[in-house]
């Protein structure tokens, strides 16, 4: 048993790494093959456009001196073993468009933002939805079932951003009770006080309600499906027959086993917290990762790009790691030696 446990484990960190390792080096390549004007020439050509450095001896002294600062020297092997080297350091270099801050601070400042944000309505969205896909799947002849299912499902096709502007318009505009946007009040100090963490809560409010809305939908479906499924099998007709009780049964012969899909589901998601909040955040104004990566497209910064990206790579790898080491602990028909 420890010797497969061992095995296991060794093999699914390998896969972590392998897979860490290939998405971060075509991440790393793909900015560099792309015919676009690249961050030196552009910060140059800014230069230049400002009356600066119209000597050509100085505009090559400050060519290699930006090259050297954000780790363009040499050919592209050299850049790729520079970034590796940096990389295991945890440098991901400087942003191009809020120079000289280096990424790792802006992915920092910004990321308790979205784990607030996504963590909070992801957990929520789950709690709620797998109830009610519960409760619904075990009861689809009852009327109030079928009207909970009508009105979820009328949910699930809008999209995040349509959902988004109209709540904004009509709780931030029509009738002004929340902020439109931004994560607190201009003005305010962040500090540990009860008032700034009510204003941070009421900002938060419309973007969290948005994306709990539609979360909700997709756990609602999955639950749904696999209880009405599960309600078929012998041991829940067997269970009912015995005449044990219609909430033991719902709780202990339903719930449990349809549960573990969706504990996996909610691991990745989890692991999405990077990427998933993109569009809301941009409709929000709010200060997270999905905003800091729309920012650093707008303005060409490569290296925040690739930084943001690589965070969600790793994220969404260590969401599955982490899937794959507990999953035996959760579903008794699987071991680590298979």
């Amino acid at each position: 048993m420890k010797k497969n446990l061992a095995n296991y484990i060794v093999r699914r960190l390998l896969q972590f790494i392998i897979l860490v390792f290939i998405s971060t080096s075509i991440i790393f390549i793909l900015p560099r093959l792309s015919t676009d004007t690249g961050p030196v020439e552009q910060a140059i050509g800014r230069a230049m456009s400002q009356g600066q450095y119209t000597d050509p001896q100085a505009v090559e002294k400050l060519r290699k001196n930006l090259e050297i600062t954000y780790g363009l020297e040499g050919n592209i092997l050299q850049q790729y073993f520079n970034f590796w080297k940096n990389f295991l350091k945890g440098d991901l270099g400087p942003s191009f468009a809020y120079f000289p801050t280096p990424v790792t601070d802006l992915i920092f400042n910004a990321l308790p933002w979205t784990i607030g944000l996504l963590g909070t309505t992801t957990i929520l969205s789950w709690l709620i939805g797998n109830w009610l896909g519960g409760v619904v799947g075990c009861n689809r002849d009852k009327k109030w079932a079928r009207s909970i299912e009508v009105i979820i499902n009328g949910f699930r096709p809008i999209p995040h951003y349509i959902l988004a502007l109209v709540l904004l318009i009509f709780f931030s505009y029509t009738l002004p009770i929340f902020p439109s946007g931004a994560a607190y009040s201009p003005g305010t100090i962040p500090d540990l006080s009860w008032n700034f963490f009510l204003t941070v809560i009421k900002h938060a409010f419309l973007p969290a309600l948005s994306l709990l809305i539609l979360g909700i939908g997709g756990w609602f479906q999955g639950m749904r499906t696999l209880v009405s499924h599960i309600i078929k099998e012998d041991y829940v007709v067997y269970a009912k027959f015995a005449a044990i009780n219609k909430t033991e049964v719902f709780r202990n012969y339903i719930l449990r086993n349809a549960m573990l899909p969706q504990i996996t589901g909610l691991a990745l998601q989890l692991g999405m917290l990077f990427s998933g909040t993109l569009i809301v955040e941009i409709v929000f104004n709010y200060p997270g990762i999905g905003f800091l990566a729309y920012q650093a497209i707008l303005r060409s910064d490569y290296n925040l790009i690739m930084g943001v990206t690589i965070f969600s790579i790793v994220a969404v790898a260590l969401g599955t790691l982490i899937v794959d080491l507990l999953y035996p602990l959760i579903d008794p028909r699987i071991t680590y030696g298979n």
